[in-house]
């Protein structure tokens, strides 16, 4: 029998002149301006809290608290770490791409059917998918101003018109406002509630007075990322309570469950509605990890619970501690307090002299409150570390900004 052979080809190399366009047709930016439309062209990235990491390459500091994203500073509940272990030797395949299980446990805690649950990757996955679904260019979507930044960017990345109401005097949506605003060309109107950076919320007379207006061709979006926080008052409106067939709650496992890294967000609404969000959604959505996650995490009652109780301790604290050095913070049913600082520089200052001590606030230039910043209640060392860093920073900052010695 005749041997193979093979024969080694050897091909050249491509020279750069090749592999560049010979000539640039218009100016550099023409690429961009033919294929890119100009409500993306015009769109600003969405810019995250400070991560730990970053600062301590940056400044080689070894404590560092972060008061910025709003996270659980418990992390999540153990049920949760248990059920991910669990599945790690089922990661290579696909997730159950309709997620029964987490659906399931969804509906029996909130006595509702499957078909009324979307599910994402955070609620910020589905406002992505409300976006596809429901607007379109030259439409309007009517919200607040100094609101969730990501919304706007979602809103406008499918060229829909924000009309972006300011808030009342004491930094909440202005609910009558907003239902004077409604036009024909109105398809959404968005509320935060609590709202995210102010910590506000609008009341149950309020919301049943702004849907008094409401017209059925508008959708009502109620983002409520920080129901958990808000749900003990008695006038907080609980979109649960409601069965509206043109309002879309939209909850998440990223706060008060303390799965932001993981990334699962849930929403719920007529069944109609939900059928068209999935049309857009992607498949497996939200990952295998996600699902199970969120499952352990809602059978830790006990976790939420403690979650709930050191927040509302640890925030009563922090607002005392803020009003006992003229620092007046924003009325908050949240996990994190708003205060005004009364300038860009002043900002500025208190948010780089307190990450110089290895403490990270968040700055609101971003949500066009430039004279504001945010503070997430940690731990409890956490929060220590934050009131030290404080009183190092207050003697010049107040000396700086208030013109006191």
């Amino acid at each position: 029998m005749k041997p193979k052979t093979y024969v080694l080809l050897r091909f050249a190399k491509p020279s750069r002149e090749l592999l560049m366009p010979k000539k640039m047709i218009g100016d550099p930016h023409s690429i961009t301006e033919s294929l890119v439309p100009q409500y993306i062209r015009d769109l600003k990235v969405y810019q995250a809290g400070k991560p730990i990491d970053e600062l301590a390459r940056e400044k080689g500091l070894t404590k560092i608290s972060k008061l910025a994203s709003n996270e659980n500073p418990l992390g999540p509940s153990p049920f949760a770490i248990k059920e991910m272990t669990n599945t790690l030797w089922d990661i290579h395949r696909y997730p159950d791409m309709h997620a029964f299980a987490l659906k399931s446990a969804l509906c029996e805690l909130y006595s509702l059917k499957p078909e009324n649950i979307a599910l994402g990757n955070g609620s910020e996955g589905i406002m992505g998918y409300i976006a596809r679904a429901f607007l379109s260019p030259g439409l309007e979507v009517i919200t607040s101003e100094n609101t969730f930044i990501g919304f706007y960017i979602l809103a406008r990345s499918v060229g829909a018109n924000l009309n972006c109401i300011p808030l009342t005097e004491d930094y909440r949506f202005d609910v009558k406002a907003m239902a004077s605003a409604i036009n024909e060309k109105t398809k959404i109107i968005y509320i935060a509630n609590p709202n995210n950076p102010t910590g506000t919320y609008i009341t149950k007379t309020e919301f049943d007075g702004l849907m008094e207006h409401v017209p059925d061709h508008v959708l009502v979006i109620l983002d409520e990322a920080y129901f958990e926080y808000a749900n003990e008052f008695d006038d907080y409106p609980d979109s649960m309570d409601y069965r509206y067939d043109n309002v879309i709650t939209l909850r998440t496992f990223s706060k008060a469950y303390g799965l932001s890294g993981i990334r699962v967000g849930y929403g719920f609404g007529h069944e109609d509605l939900i059928k068209n969000l999935n049309k857009v959604k992607l498949p497996f959505e939200p990952n295998l990890m996600a699902q199970k996650a969120a499952i352990g995490a809602l059978k830790d009652r006990p976790h939420l619970e403690r979650t709930l109780s050191t927040n509302k301790e640890l925030l009563d604290e922090c607002v005392a501690f803020l009003e006992k050095n003229g620092l007046a913070p924003l009325k908050s049913v949240t996990n994190f307090i708003t205060i005004r600082t009364g300038s860009t520089e002043a900002s500025d200052y208190l948010f780089n002299e307190l990450l110089n001590k290895g403490v990270i606030i968040r700055p609101l230039k971003a949500n066009e409150m430039p004279d504001f910043v945010r503070i997430s209640i940690g731990t409890k060392e956490e929060m220590d570390h934050f009131y030290s860093a404080m009183n190092e920073v207050l003697p010049d900052y107040n000396e700086k900004f208030r013109g006191q010695k």
